[in-house]
């Protein structure tokens, strides 16, 4: 039978690996995928929400600085860009829906953007938030890269605005499903495109669960959403903040 010294050196020795993380990291997402397929893909099963919290529990238990985890997890960062790159093929196999809902996707985005924006600045000054937090809430339904970027051009903290993007995401992707059926709302590309304007790509992947044309139009609302913010924050913020 192993002692506990012993094991303790074996966790040593594989917390030295920069693989550790990254194979942990995919463990638990395709783990928490399984659950999810086990559920039925209920939106309460997100695995994106389960990944975070078994993983932030496992870094707290082993007592992990982040920079250690982030060292070996990196990867998986890295591979954001190929995969938001790669949303470019479902939405070319329904490119003929696109055309033909051009008008009212760009409807959506003049009205869906500037409301997620000034919705959330409304809320918080309600609230009584201070202004660092309200110029950090502005990008929270853009994907985190160009969230992060914004906020840095308008003056927020790019690292509580990453907090928020993530929490945008996962709440829009765990309430898109049964807000839409309560709604009435059957139209998988109209149910895609406000998924991925809400909640960027967490509720892509939402979408891409449901329906593949659901999944093509959440991935072109994220990236129209992304421009049209970098294009209005700082109209948002002269308005919060003359």
């Amino acid at each position: 039978m192993s002692q506990p010294h012993d094991l303790f050196h074996l966790w040593v020795y594989l917390a030295a690996s920069p693989l550790l993380w990254l194979t942990v990291t995919i463990g638990v997402y395709l783990l928490a995928q399984r659950l999810s397929a086990l559920s039925g893909y209920n939106p309460l099963v997100n695995p994106v929400l389960i990944s975070i919290v078994t993983i932030v529990l496992l870094l707290l238990g082993t007592h992990t600085d982040y920079r250690v985890y982030f060292a070996g997890a990196q990867f998986v960062h890295f591979t954001l860009g190929p995969a938001t790159v790669a949303l470019g093929v479902p939405l070319y196999r329904n490119r003929h829906l696109v055309r033909q809902a051009a008008l009212p996707i760009l409807a959506a985005l003049l009205v869906g953007a500037p409301t997620a924006m000034l919705s959330a600045v409304w809320i918080a000054s309600a609230l009584g938030a201070p202004l660092p937090l309200k110029l950090a809430l502005i990008p929270k339904s853009v994907t985190a890269g160009i969230a992060m970027g914004i906020a840095r051009q308008i003056g927020g903290d790019p690292t509580l605005t990453a907090v928020f993007v993530i929490s945008t995401g996962i709440i829009g992707a765990i309430a898109v499903t049964p807000l839409m059926n309560a709604l009435g709302i059957r139209d998988y590309a109209a149910r895609g495109f406000a998924a991925g304007l809400a909640s960027h790509g967490i509720g892509t992947a939402r979408a891409f669960q449901v329906s593949d044309v659901a999944g093509a139009f959440a991935g072109l609302a994220m990236a129209l959403n992304g421009l049209m913010t970098a294009v209005v924050a700082p109209l948002i913020l002269a308005l919060i903040h003359p």
